[in-house]
């Protein structure tokens, strides 16, 4: 009997892939896999829009609330972490459905690369940060252009902690970081994402935003602070937790808080755009879950594999 593909649902934020991914595993006998940098985090729930605990009870997520918010997590954790996932679902014939907007994480296990496994070097970390606030992130951008060209072009210039990443594996192992590039054992999968319209986009985002704050994210934050959490954990790096943590410590209005999180999640979606662009002819964009359904079953019935 055949194998089916694993479903991946990909896309920008607050474009509705969480319900997506539900149902379709609930119709496909199957359990999500996070593709999601933020919600990787333990107790950051509301800012990260992570499922719900009634939605985890309809179906299994796995590659969620994998480190404490003070902890580093890494792409190599990720692909590690979900790897063994698809292990686990492939043993109990479970059919992996792939959900997130994390580009790297997505591609890094949809194409099977091989990520190196380079323990953060946090001195050399503040020190290119410090740097790039000094010179500007074109200056570090330019040091890797000379040591890993490859990286360099697949890197944009202002992300500057990618471009610190990718020093610090050069740093680390004398190699470019775009040596593990390559691809190894891509995942057969069916990547499907929600269409959109940008500027209706934008307004999901504002709503989505309004209803974190009205669902109690401040007192998360404040929760979390009171804790001993540090203001510079690396879970409060998150888009919203960023934001909110100035408020709590007094040095913004609640006001401004709500608005820097919605401008600093418009902008997200416009990043994500770069790694799920429309022309892309590995992804189906959809207009609706039935226009999703009905290519998972002419996928089917190409392959001749089982019914769902």
């Amino acid at each position: 009997m055949a194998v089916p593909p694993a479903v991946a649902v990909v896309g920008l934020t607050a474009t509705g892939k969480t319900e997506w991914g539900l149902r379709l595993a609930e119709s496909l006998n199957g359990e999500v896999i996070g593709a999601d940098s933020r919600q990787v985090y333990r107790r950051l729930q509301i800012g990260t829009a992570k499922p719900t605990d009634q939605e985890r009870a309809r179906v299994p997520h796995h590659v969620v609330d994998q480190v404490e918010p003070n902890e580093q997590y890494h792409l190599a954790g990720y692909v590690r972490d979900a790897r063994a996932a698809l292990q686990d679902l492939a043993a109990r014939a479970k059919r992996p459905i792939v959900v997130g907007g994390s580009g790297q994480y997505v591609w890094a296990l949809l194409e099977g690369w091989s990520v190196p496994e380079v323990e953060p070097d946090i001195p050399f970390r503040v020190e290119m940060t410090a740097l790039a606030r000094q010179r500007g992130p074109d200056f570090l951008h330019e040091r890797l252009a000379e040591i890993d060209p490859v990286a360099a072009e697949r890197i944009e210039p202002n992300n500057s902690r990618r471009v610190i990443r990718a020093l610090e594996v050069w740093r680390g192992t004398g190699r470019p970081i775009s040596d593990w590039y390559d691809t190894r054992e891509p995942l057969d999968a069916i990547i499907l994402a929600p269409q959109y319209d940008l500027a209706q986009l934008d307004l999901r985002i504002d709503a989505r935003v309004d209803c974190m704050f009205e669902a109690g994210l401040v007192a998360e934050v404040q929760g979390l602070l009171d804790g001993g959490l540090a203001a510079d954990a690396p879970g409060l790096q998150s888009i919203g937790y960023r934001q909110v943590v100035p408020h709590c410590n007094g040095e913004s209005t609640l006001a401004q808080a709500i608005e820097a999180t919605k401008l600093a999640t418009r902008q997200l979606a416009r990043s994500q755009a770069k790694w799920f662009r429309r022309s892309d002819p590995r992804i189906e964009w959809c207009a609706d879950l039935e226009q999703a359904r009905s290519l998972i079953d002419e996928r089917r019935s190409q392959s001749g594999g089982p019914a769902r």
